[in-house]
Parts: structure tokens; C-alpha cells; sequence
């Protein structure tokens, strides 16, 4: 019987992870389940085939499968049809299985979100739970449409968080590869060239060709070095301490901090503002967006703010405490508990952080942009300026003679 490694979270946030022998992935999760667990990861050991690298879904694939099923319920289309469509039609070969998957066991008597819930690699415990809602309060046509908006803003979202993050590191990598070229090949040929003149070079031009020199010798060294640092720190956040510090000097970090605090921000209120606008109870809201918040120190805060409210407290009070979220979105979030209308007021300030995502991102660019160019023209214009250094003093000597 096959191994599989897990991890899952607890009620109360925390991770635990373990093995587990079992036939297939499915009863591995229905078992942690059993054991109030959230699986989050489950994979064979490397000792078995088949290990998984992901859902094989992309989240574009589930947007447009959400509109269309809820424009065919809306039609009046019997469910099991529906899914029977969609799966002949989308181009997917991964995602077709599944949706085979999902209506074989819908005809089979099972109801759509416990057919859905057998793959929670595609579709996660908050797909899961609004269908439910849907389902039973018979909304499913409305449910699946704020989820097909919900799942595109996502998406959104994620892009720009992308943006946030890999367009410095591509201008920092692309900037060590040019001067990591550049001492490798390019000066080595100005060496030549000089030993051949003779005399004394100047001290940035010696500077440059004893670095380039000390470059060369080592760079098995400094290059295995970086993998090492790179392996080493990749190992360390996926610890589960490692990954509380790293999810805390994320949010700490200048600029970019600030445009990941305002990404959490309008993730958090876009679900729990869908969650509780599809009927789900705010403890059950809560726990999810704990899970979905995608950074340790955030779902700490959520998580807190979910216990004091089993105790009897308000939403805004304990959020505050956290300060984890800015006081603008307590406040509203405050005024949204007093008036009895939390879900719309949460989708606003979801639609407003959100348009200062897309500021705050644009303005990050602007401002990263010019500060890597003069990084990257002032280093590689150095190392040139160097090379040129000793051909304009043979110039300047033949103009004299």
C-alpha cells in the first residue's frame, strides 16, 4: 500500500504534518478530516509513482467553467447535463477527468459539493462551502455567479502580487548575469590587450582585472555557494517556523511590504464580503479566510479575531488588536456590524483596496524602475569606464608627443 505525506492545519491554525499509508489520495483527506484536520498538502512518498505536482487546473479554466455552469442552472438545465457539457467541451484533458469525476458521482446520489469536495486541489474549501450554501438555501445559479467573480478578481489579485514580486528580482538577475558576462569574457580580452602595451594601468583598471581574475577562479565556488544559500533558505520557509518570519519581514519590507499588506487586505474582505453574502456563518467565513490569506502572520490575526468572536465579542474590536488590517478597514468593518450590512461593506472596501493595489503597484514600478537602471548603468558604466581608462591615457600621451 502506497505512503503519503501530509500536512493539514488544526482549528486553531496550527500546521501539523505526518505519514500516512492508504489506497489512494482521497482517503488520506477524508481521514484527517475525521481527525478535525485540513489537509492542505498530501502527496506519496518518493518511494511511489504518480507523486503530484499540482492540480493540472488552471484558475482561468475554473473561472469560466463557474460562469457557464451558472448560466446553464439559470436556463434550467438539469445539473448532471450541465457537467456532462462542460466536461466534453473544455480543453483540458485534467480538468475533463475531473468533472467526469464530479457528475459520476453526482448521478451516483451524492450532492454537488460533496462530489466537488473529493478533489480539493481544484476546487478549495471555500468553492466548496458556497456551493454548499448554494444548495441548500436553492441559489446555486447566484452562488456560482460570485464565484465566478470572485475567482476572477482573485486571479487579479495574484497577478498583480506576482508583479509586486518578480519584476525587481528579474531586473537584479538580469543585472548579475551582465556583469557576471562581463568579468567572465569581456575583461579578460582587455587584459590581453594591455599586457601586450606594457606599463603601468590605472587603479580602477587594476581593481576590475584582479575582480575578474578572483571571479573567474572561483565561480564553481561562489556559483555553488548561491545554490546552497538558495536550497538552504527554500528549505527554511517551508518549516513552519521559517515560514512565520519570512510571511512577517515580507509585510516589513519597504514599498513591496506595503503592496502586499494592501493584496491581503482586499483578499480578506473580498472573501469573508462572499462568504457571508452566500449565507456561510461567520465563524465557518472566518476559518476559511484563514486558510485562503496565504501568509502566516495575517491567518494568525484571523484566526484570533475568530476566537474572541466564539466568545462572545465583535468582528472589529479583536481585528484591531492584531494590527494586522489599517483602522479604515475595522472601522468600516465596525460600521458594517452596527448597521447589519458586513457583507456589502466589506465589498467595498475589497473594491476599494483593491484600485490601490492597482496604484500602488504601478507606483512601485515607477519607482523601482529608474533606482535598477541607475544600479545597473552606474556598475556595468563603471566596469567599462575602467577597461577604456588606460586607452585614453595612451591617447592623451600621443596627443602630447
Amino acid at each position: 500500500m502506497p505512503k503519503f505525506k501530509w500536512e493539514a492545519t488544526t482549528r486553531g491554525g496550527e500546521v501539523k504534518t505526518g505519514t500516512m499509508e492508504a489506497p489512494d489520495e482521497n482517503i488520506v483527506n477524508n481521514r484527517l478530516r475525521s481527525d478535525n484536520l485540513t489537509p492542505k498538502r498530501v502527496r506519496k512518498t518518493l518511494g511511489s509513482i504518480n507523486i503530484s505536482f499540482g492540480s493540472g487546473v488552471d484558475p482561468k479554466d475554473l473561472q469560466i467553467f463557474t460562469r457557464q455552469l451558472a448560466t446553464m442552472i439559470d436556463a434550467g438545465l438539469p445539473l448532471v447535463q450541465c457537467l456532462d457539457i462542460l466536461a466534453n467541451q473544455t480543453p483540458n484533458p485534467q480538468f475533463q477527468k475531473v468533472l467526469s469525476s464530479v457528475k459520476s458521482s453526482v448521478e451516483q446520489g451524492a450532492t454537488f459539493s460533496d462530489a466537488l469536495r473529493k478533489h480539493p486541489k481544484v476546487f478549495d474549501e471555500l468553492y466548496v462551502n458556497l456551493v454548499g450554501a448554494g444548495e441548500i438555501g436553492g441559489i446555486l445559479d447566484t452562488i456560482l455567479n460570485r464565484l465566478a467573480v470572485y475567482i476572477e478578481k482573485a486571479v487579479k489579485l495574484k497577478g498583480q502580487l506576482k508583479s509586486a514580486m518578480v519584476y525587481p528580482i528579474s531586473i537584479l538577475c538580469i543585472a548579475a548575469g551582465v556583469i557576471a558576462i562581463m568579468l567572465m569574457k569581456v575583461i579578460p580580452v582587455f587584459e590581453g590587450m594591455f599586457k601586450q602595451t606594457g606599463g603601468a594601468l590605472p587603479a580602477p583598471t587594476q581593481f576590475v582585472i584582479n575582480l575578474s581574475k578572483g571571479f573567474t577562479k572561483n565561480a564553481p565556488l561562489i556559483f555553488g555557494g548561491l545554490f546552497a544559500i538558495g536550497t538552504a533558505f527554500t528549505m527554511a520557509v517551508r518549516t513552519s517556523k521559517g515560514r512565520d518570519i519570512f510571511d512577517a519581514v515580507l509585510l516589513k519590507v519597504p514599498v513591496i511590504g506595503s503592496v502586499l499588506r494592501k493584496i491581503v487586505v482586499a483578499r480578506f474582505t473580498r472573501t469573508l464580503g462572499t462568504l457571508l453574502s452566500s449565507g456561510v456563518p461567520i465563524l465557518d467565513a472566518l476559518e476559511i479566510c484563514a486558510k485562503t490569506s496565504g501568509n502566516r502572520v495575517v491567518q494568525r490575526a484571523i484566526m484570533h479575531s475568530r476566537n474572541k468572536i466564539s466568545e462572545g465579542q465583535d468582528m472589529a474590536g479583536p481585528l484591531a488588536e492584531t494590527k494586522v488590517f489599517p483602522g479604515m478597514v475595522t472601522q468600516m468593518i465596525g460600521v458594517g456590524e452596527q448597521t447589519g450590512a458586513m457583507d456589502t461593506m466589506l465589498q467595498k472596501v475589497a473594491d476599494f483596496y483593491e484600485e490601490e493595489v492597482d496604484q500602488a503597484v504601478g507606483a512601485m514600478t515607477s519607482l523601482i524602475e529608474p533606482i535598477m537602471m541607475a544600479f545597473l548603468g552606474i556598475v556595468v558604466g563603471g566596469l567599462v569606464v575602467s577597461m577604456y581608462l588606460p586607452i585614453f591615457k595612451m591617447a592623451g600621451s600621443i596627443n602630447k608627443h
